[in-house]
């Protein structure tokens, strides 16, 4: 499950619009949603180009792609 809150705080703070960061991981807009929405997981190498594009730290990046509830 992804830490969406988190994510799109992430993206947010990027400047990016959706629909670019969307495109930059290999996805559609409507893709980009079911993936932010947890209706479908994110794939390895798209959790690559958004932390990439992002700049994510390895901790941010395991905070928002590994993230469990308790």
């Amino acid at each position: 499950m992804t830490n969406t809150q988190l994510l799109r705080e992430k993206m947010e703070q990027s400047g990016y619009k959706l629909r670019f960061i969307a495109t930059k991981a290999g996805l559609t807009y409507q893709g980009l949603l079911n993936k932010l929405n947890n209706v479908r997981e994110f794939k390895a190498s798209e959790i690559k180009a958004l932390s990439d594009l992002l700049n994510l730290s390895e901790a941010e990046r395991t905070a928002i792609f590994f993230f469990r509830l308790m």
